[in-house]
């Protein structure tokens, strides 16, 4: 009872489907992608500032 089936997904998929359509899913799916790669590409600028400031505090204290 508590888990849904494949014909359950199946249903629930069409019924999406037909309320929100396909397009605005596709561009639903599209505009995730790209949040998702912004994200990733702000994790690296990050992770690349934080590096650099690790670098420049080591290289403070051999002084």
């Amino acid at each position: 009872m508590g888990m849904m089936s494949i014909w359950h997904w199946a249903i629930l998929l069409l019924v999406v489907a037909l309320v929100f359509g396909t397009g605005k899913l596709k561009n639903l799916g599209k505009d995730f992608g790209s949040a998702i790669s912004g994200f990733k590409a702000g994790l690296k600028e990050d992770n690349n500032q934080n590096s650099d400031l690790t670098v420049s505090k080591h290289e403070g204290q051999k002084e």
